[in-house]
């Protein structure tokens, strides 16, 4: 399939850890943010939870041992200065998503990967930049009695999808982006006859409430001492000047 290329270890370690990610170019990502954010504030918080999100799936991998290989599924193309440069640094494979709406894209990524011998096939996004790390590890091990985990995101949707061999129906006729995505998805779960299993609900960043209860999990954290810490400093500095700039705002 288009934008994957051949693993020589998927046959040994087993499981496809996809991150779902777009380039932080300003207008284009974070838009319900804008305003009060600028875009180019946007841009700066989404390209911060992207290393996040590559970040911690990394420590993850090492903390736990899990036997995955980590792709970096990329819009709107692999090529992007920003994804050569997450390839070169964090150690992960760039794909390109590839399809006319998310649904499409999860479920061509999902295909490829199975095909190239994969046996689950995890995806995330970028949007819950302090996600826990066991988080990872759970859902790996749910799939290995369960044909669909699922991470309920606060919002309706779903901050992670996993699978233990493709199902393209869960893909088709969802409306994409609102609150009946994890319903939805479940009913057509049930109906196909998949056995499926929840992670802990968890936030994910699309609204300014959203952006606000982050700012606030932040400063709580920072609290912590640093190992027991879930945010980079990169992030929650920037989370820091945007509260700052908020409230002159307000």
């Amino acid at each position: 399939m288009p934008g994957v290329n051949p693993s020589p270890q998927s046959s040994v370690l087993g499981t496809a850890l996809v991150i779902f990610a777009k380039a932080p170019v300003p207008g284009q990502v974070k838009t319900r943010l804008c305003p009060p954010l600028t875009p180019d504030e946007a841009a700066t918080l989404h390209g911060s939870f992207v290393l996040d999100t590559l970040e911690r799936t990394k420590e993850a991998v090492s903390k736990f041992k899990l036997p995955l290989d980590r792709y970096l599924a990329c819009a709107p193309s692999s090529t992007h200065v920003f994804f050569k440069i997450m390839e070169e640094r964090q150690g992960v494979r760039v794909i390109d998503q590839v399809g006319d709406d998310l649904g499409s894209r999860m479920n061509q990524a999902f295909e490829a990967l199975f095909k190239q011998g994969y046996k689950r096939v995890l995806i995330v996004g970028t949007d819950a930049p302090s996600l826990p790390l066991e988080y990872y590890k759970h859902a790996i091990t749910l799939l290995e009695t369960h044909d669909l985990v699922l991470g309920p995101a606060l919002d309706g949707g779903y901050y992670l999808i996993g699978l233990n061999r493709p199902f393209p129906d869960l893909f088709t006729d969802i409306p994409w982006s609102t609150e009946q995505v994890l319903a939805l998805t479940q009913e057509k779960a049930g109906a196909l006859g998949l056995k499926t299993a929840l992670l802990a609900p968890w936030r994910d960043v699309d609204t300014i409430a959203d952006l606000q209860a982050l700012i606030e999990s932040s400063a709580l954290d920072a609290k912590k001492s640093k190992r027991e810490q879930s945010f980079s400093s990169r992030t929650a500095g920037a989370l820091q000047l945007l509260a700052k700039r908020l409230r002159t705002r307000a």
